[in-house]
């Protein structure tokens, strides 16, 4: 192999350096923020993720953010409560007076959302129970206004994939190469779907052109894996962006959630469908998720380098036919064995074969099975998504003891077919 090993997605050195290694290590782009003073002070992304949601903290005497588990909250004003609901009811406008009900909002919940409409460069954020429940809400809020045709881009998460392929929602997808975006616009169109890096190729894509592509209609990109530590897709041109917060946002495996970053007017319809669905974040898991946001770039950081040197040493693997790492970088690994992918899924002991990602301990897993299997066949293979497929996503662990644990699952060297060309297309699993 040469020094430099071209990937699927990008090129890794010998020494685990990449053209996006670095994308993490600095503090990010300035971030505005407010003192007590309310004069406006540059905060960098890593004071930002530690800091937003808990800048009156001290004010009130504490240093942990509360936990507000209250579901509904007194009020001997009704007349004034009225008004305010009313308000909602015509505008999707919450104001600052007292909270009123958990679905139409938490103070906790509010702290994760603030928090992270700082670390995307936005205006607001809405928190939900799942990803799919952000994502559904997005698209309710362009159905209602009479926009329900989406034009997206493959692969997506298998479950967006499905949802918006199946029309449960009552939408119409057209699925087009980056290329055919503007083409395939109408004038019911109510948004464009991309994810980048992609789950699970981690294909990439030029945000700011694709943003240009849609012309007046709402970009939605799922950033989940690149989280704002390595990209703000705003910043290119998206409307909004999209988190399944359940994966680097939390980071423990322990919190189910997701979130969209946007501006105040698009933020105050998906209240509307919040509180009218019912798809609320936990307070618990919204202070789960605050927590979590404090150690994301360093996670990031952290789990970024191991995935950087395992996809280096992958690349130079004779039983490793492909490997997909972005330019970006990130603590995704994709790669295509030439044996069989589910002895690797059941082979190894450190990693743990299981759906998800985005946790300090790295997860494996085949999306041809899991992820993506209620993808058509076709559909699947037709965007990257091959069948000796696995999907990495790398921890904090020791980079060797992951490495050992790995050459041990991919077995030995005599045992991958002899007449599967290397770096090629893999043969069909049997």
């Amino acid at each position: 192999m040469d020094a430099n090993t071209e990937t699927a997605m990008g090129t890794v050195t010998r020494e685990g350096s990449h053209p996006g290694a670095h994308a993490a290590d600095d503090g990010g782009t300035e971030r505005r923020a407010r003192t007590d003073s309310s004069r406006p002070v540059p905060r960098a992304l890593a004071t930002e993720a530690v800091h937003a949601g808990r800048d009156d903290l001290a004010g009130l005497g504490l240093h942990a953010p509360p936990i507000d588990l209250s579901t509904t909250y007194p009020s001997h004003d009704s007349r004034a409560e009225a008004a305010r609901i009313d308000a909602f009811a015509a505008d999707g406008v919450l104001d600052d007076g007292p909270p009123v009900y958990a679905r139409l909002g938490n103070p906790t919940v509010a702290r994760f959302e603030t928090a992270l409409a700082r670390l995307e460069g936005t205006e607001s954020a809405v928190a939900f129970a799942s990803g799919m429940a952000a994502l559904s809400a997005v698209l309710l809020v362009r159905g209602a206004a009479g926009l329900r045709h989406v034009v997206a881009v493959r692969p997506l998460y298998g479950c967006s994939d499905h949802l918006l392929t199946a029309g449960l929602l009552g939408t119409e997808v057209t699925w087009v190469d980056p290329a055919g975006i503007a083409d395939a616009v109408r004038p019911d169109t109510g948004l464009v779907m991309v994810e980048s890096p992609a789950n699970p190729t981690l294909a990439e894509l030029d945000l700011a052109a694709v943003a240009h592509a849609c012309g007046e209609v709402p970009l939605l990109a799922d950033n989940t894996f690149a989280t704002p530590v390595l990209q703000r897709p705003v910043e290119s041109g998206a409307r909004l962006v999209l988190h399944s917060a359940t994966k680097y946002l939390g980071g423990h495996g322990d919190v189910l959630g997701g979130v969209v970053a946007c501006d105040e007017e698009f933020a105050r319809r998906l209240r509307q469908v919040r509180f009218a669905t019912g798809g609320v974040l936990h307070p618990l898991a919204g202070y789960l998720l605050l927590r979590g946001l404090a150690t994301l770039p360093v996670r990031v950081r952290a789990a970024s380098a191991n995935a950087a040197e395992l996809a280096r040493r992958l690349a130079a693997d004779p039983r490793v036919a492909r490997v997909h790492y972005p330019r970006l970088g990130g603590a995704m690994v994709a790669f295509e064995v030439l044996g069989d992918p589910h002895e690797v899924t059941a082979g190894v002991r450190l990693i743990t074969p299981a759906v998800s990602l985005g946790s300090v301990d790295t997860l494996i897993q085949h999306p041809a099975s899991i992820s993506h299997r209620v993808v058509d066949v076709a559909d699947r293979h037709s965007s990257g998504v091959s069948d000796r497929l696995l999907r990495m996503s790398c921890g904090l662990e020791d980079v060797e003891d992951l490495w050992r644990d790995l050459d041990r699952a991919l077995g030995p060297v005599s045992a991958q077919p002899a007449d599967a060309v290397r770096r090629g297309r893999p043969e069909p699993v049997r």
